[in-house]
């Protein structure tokens, strides 16, 4: 049985007051929950302040990307021992905005994730497709390509530390979602990809997120699927009711 994952992305969002402020509530509402695992992923600047709220809590701190290296003139880079070193568990890898924004490719995807490993971290790995690509009927053929170059590379042992988050494109911050039914036909499609790379073993026990204007009114939906294993919150995170909610309303 795979415990369901709900992680918050709180992308370039807060200052020092409300990010502390934000993560004491949630640990307020989200206390004795232990059903689900949930963790809220920060900006770099208040990871280490964030961290010690969540010290007696079973909230999990993540980054927002990891760079490739473990050290060196990397300038304005964050390597996986810093990321641990101030108490992260998770770093969320090839989200969407990294992808067409900063314009990450895959091969520096796959070093991420491989260098997170490595380096003890538990990564989120994004994949997902843009709008026009959905019309053409190209979600299968993106979504595959990103996960074979993603996790090229990656032995069958470490592939267990990785958690797919399938966030289709044209629905992140556009209020659109993914009908239950498009959301577990993509699931299920990656899960039997990850049993054809791997195994069947592996690809049960592998958690598969959902993300992309996920909140409280869509939550019991998109989870009732067989194959949705948690969600990737965006906008609803940066809100204690909207946030907890979900989780509560999952456990």
């Amino acid at each position: 049985m795979r415990k369901p994952f709900i992680a918050g992305n709180w992308k370039m969002n807060t200052n020092y007051t409300s990010a502390l402020g934000l993560a004491r509530r949630l640990v307020e509402q989200l206390k004795g929950i232990d059903t689900v695992d949930s963790a809220i992923c920060v900006p770099f600047v208040y990871l280490q302040a964030v961290s010690s709220t969540l010290s007696s809590s079973n909230i999990a701190l993540g980054a927002q990307d990891v760079f490739y290296e473990s050290n060196g003139a990397f300038t304005g880079e964050i390597s996986c021992e810093m990321l641990k070193d101030v108490g992260c568990t998770y770093a969320i890898i090839g989200h969407s905005e990294r992808r067409h924004v900063i314009g990450e490719t895959d091969v520096v995807i796959n070093k991420k994730v491989r260098a997170a490993i490595a380096g003890g971290l538990l990564p989120i790995f994004c994949v997902g497709e843009l709008l026009e690509e959905r019309e053409a009927g190209k979600t299968e053929d993106v979504v595959v390509s990103q996960i074979r170059k993603g996790l090229e590379g990656v032995d069958p042992e470490r592939v267990q530390a990785v958690t797919i988050a399938y966030e289709p494109v044209w629905a992140i911050g556009t209020g659109k979602t993914a009908t239950a039914e498009q959301a577990q036909q993509v699931h299920a499609m990656i899960r039997s990809l990850v049993a054809e790379m791997y195994d069947k073993n592996i690809a049960e026990r592998m958690r598969i997120q959902y993300g992309g204007s996920a909140k409280p009114s869509n939550t019991t939906e998109l989870m009732a699927n067989p194959d949705v294993d948690g969600l990737l919150v965006g906008g609803a995170s940066l809100k204690v009711e909207d946030f907890s909610a979900m989780i509560k309303t999952v456990a």
